[in-house]
């Protein structure tokens, strides 16, 4: 007998047996059990005794379970059989065990009332069709027909029928595929990787929404790049970011090449991901040299050019983030800033560290200024020791600089001392394109290192060039 562990599991039981219901806890939670992974999200499959598999009896049990355990408000979804609610910091689903069939250009299926037979022949994996019985006569029976326990110790992902049917019924699957490699760091079984190529343009039906939510559980998983190579290998990437697929490969030109920018990523990716888990500067490190294709030159002096790629990334940003329906505000505009400065660090690192440079980069980067150099830190991956040392302790000389200018100079989000409405005050002017030009003065100036950022010069300055401006205060 196996014990989920929790109370809740045998109420629920009891509940079913009231009812006249076989229970059965299925999929994740019972995958998860095996692994000693926590798990939220419990499925409960209940099958009718009598006639069978009937898809409204997951409601049913769903209503009862809800009562006994303290009333908590249950969602119902009539049209899909299946009914949930919250119980402490879980979120319990009911459906009724179903067979379903799919037509060619759908990922919705024709759902029938079924057995458990039929309910586990239709999960996505091995893995992930693992039951285990809720009644009290038979409380802790593990229901396992296609060898999933055994796939569980392997760590291997396969598909319980034929693969092919699996991902052209369902083409999310593929991409489930993908992420349960990234999550768990399991291999998925020749067979089932070789139908997810020969199946990998179904993906084109599946709304972008729904693979943003796998792709997204990718980006979040321990290491990203086991699913991100994965989805290049089997061709998904091409067409779900065919930005980065075309990052794969090497060109070769006077026996002179350069480095694979798509494997360069995945570290540059893999490198952040060890120190942290934001979802959007991963995001941001994934794009940051996509804009490299597009501006890449040969030149019989230098080899291998890439000028301008951060800023061709930083606008193709808004325009990948609108295809794949990623968020378009704050979100966006963090990965597009970090992509657009993602090189500074790098070149400031590279050349004289000035105090000027430093504040500029301060200035521009703001409050995301500890995330860039993250990123930036993270894209040092050269194999040659000496240039990486280099990097490095040049590196950390922007870093001791940006703390000490900003510690000085309050630079960090900072405004121009005298405002626009100053201006227009003090020398009874409207809007005007003069303003602008005080404004950018100052700010440069105090950028640049000749004026302290404070109001008293920043005050003197403005009546300076106000002067050479004929402007005059008002009496």
């Amino acid at each position: 007998m196996i014990d989920l562990g929790l109370d809740l599991y045998k109420t629920i039981g009891q509940c079913a047996d009231q009812l006249g219901i076989d229970a059965y806890a299925v999929g994740g939670v019972v995958r998860d059990y095996f692994l000693q992974r926590p798990c939220t999200d419990i499925d409960v499959v209940c099958v009718g005794r009598d006639q069978g598999g009937e898809v409204h009896i997951g409601i049913e049990l769903a209503k009862t379970a809800a009562e006994v355990l303290g009333g908590s408000k249950v969602s119902i979804f009539k049209n899909f059989g299946t009914a949930s609610f919250r119980y402490h910091n879980m979120e319990i689903e009911f459906v009724g065990a179903r067979r379903e069939s799919y037509s060619h250009d759908s990922r919705k299926p024709i759902v029938e009332n079924g057995t458990l037979q039929d309910d586990q022949n239709r999960r996505d994996f091995t893995v992930n069709a693992l039951a285990i019985c809720l009644n009290a006569n038979r409380y802790g029976e593990l229901m396992d027909p296609f060898s999933g326990i055994q796939d569980l110790n392997n760590g291997i992902l396969r598909t319980p029928l034929d693969p092919d049917i699996t991902f052209s019924d369902d083409p999310l699957r593929m991409m489930r595929a993908v992420r349960f490699a990234s999550q768990l760091g399991f291999r998925i079984a020749d067979d089932t990787f070789e139908a997810i190529t020969r199946n990998a343009k179904r993906i084109e039906i599946v709304s972008a929404e729904r693979v943003m939510v796998e792709l997204n559980k990718i980006m979040l998983s321990p290491l990203p790049s086991i699913g991100l190579k994965l989805m290049q290998k089997s061709g998904l990437m091409q067409l779900i970011l065919p930005e980065i697929s075309a990052l794969a490969g090497v060109e070769t030109v006077d026996g002179r090449g350069h480095k694979d920018i798509f494997y360069h990523t995945m570290q540059v990716l893999d490198n952040v991901t060890e120190q942290s888990d934001n979802l959007w500067l991963r995001w941001a490190a994934l794009l940051h040299d996509v804009g490299k294709p597009g501006v890449k030159r040969y030149d019989a002096k230098q080899g291998w050019t890439f000028h301008g790629h951060e800023a061709r990334g930083a606008h193709m940003v808004k325009k990948i983030f609108k295809r794949l329906r990623l968020p378009l505000g704050e979100e966006m505009r963090y990965v597009e800033k970090l992509v657009m400065l993602h090189m500074r660090p790098i070149i400031l690192a590279e050349d004289v560290v000035t105090d000027s440079a430093v504040r500029r980069l301060l200035f521009e980067a703001s409050d995301d200024i500890d995330d860039l150099m993250l990123l930036c830190n993270a894209d040092i991956t050269t194999r040659n020791e000496e240039k990486q040392r280099r990097h490095r302790a040049n590196f950390e000389l922007v870093k001791r600089k940006l703390v000490e200018l900003e510690e000085r100079d309050r630079i960090r989000n900072f405004q121009p001392p005298v405002s626009g409405q100053d201006i227009m005050d003090t020398f009874g002017i409207g809007p005007c394109r003069e303003i602008g030009t005080i404004k950018d003065a100052i700010k440069d100036a105090i950028l640049d290192g000749k004026i302290p950022n404070d109001r008293d010069a920043a005050w003197q300055m403005m009546l300076d060039i106000a002067a050479t401006l004929d402007l005059h205060p008002k009496e």
